[in-house]
């Protein structure tokens, strides 16, 4: 669906790899984009053709920038990313979940794709400051017996959810013998 359409168009292999290196960087890149929907990597394929490689402009895509494009076109699953999975294996995404903020980090990492450092770390907790609030408020509330507007209800559930896919995305890192 991507590397054959490509070839079609008459794209070359880069310059800078040889043969052997161009067919793995196609069956990893493969790999990779298996996730894709047929309709999102038609997509990606067209994009790659408009923005080709090589001082000629007449070469394959490296294989970073068309792993850049597939995921803005489709970002992959929070458990497709090894990122993703090995930040929630790691102590900060341990830390994140017993401290309540992992939604937010993992929005962050989501978005960036890099490995959080301690100046994105502080920002993501401090984001995280109200949205913890809110449930612990909730939280109180309920306990108490005290009613909760749905709007509420709704927006606690919504972070139960998302509180629940980082610890899933956690336990399949630990399930995989991911460790940090």
């Amino acid at each position: 669906m991507l590397i054959d359409p490509l070839m079609r168009r008459g794209l070359g292999r880069p310059t800078t790899l040889t043969k052997q290196e161009f067919e793995d960087m196609a069956r990893d890149l493969c790999a990779r984009l298996a996730y894709m929907s047929e309709e999102n990597l038609m997509a990606l394929e067209e994009q790659a053709a408009t923005h080709p490689g090589g001082p000629s402009k007449d070469r394959f895509p490296i294989a970073n920038n068309i792993l850049r494009w597939a995921g803005m076109i489709q970002p992959p699953h929070d458990s497709a990313s090894p990122l993703i999975r090995a930040v929630f294996a790691a102590q900060i995404g341990r830390d994140a979940i017993d401290q309540g903020w992992a939604p937010e980090l993992l929005a962050e990492v989501k978005r960036t794709r890099e490995w959080p450092g301690r100046y994105v770390l502080s920002k993501v907790r401090s984001a995280a400051d109200d949205a913890m609030r809110k449930m612990w408020s909730i939280e109180q509330s309920l306990t108490r017996n005290e009613p909760v507007d749905q709007d509420g209800l709704a927006w606690r559930q919504r972070r139960l959810d998302a509180m629940h896919r980082c610890r899933d995305i956690a336990s399949m890192s630990s399930a995989s013998g991911g460790s940090a």
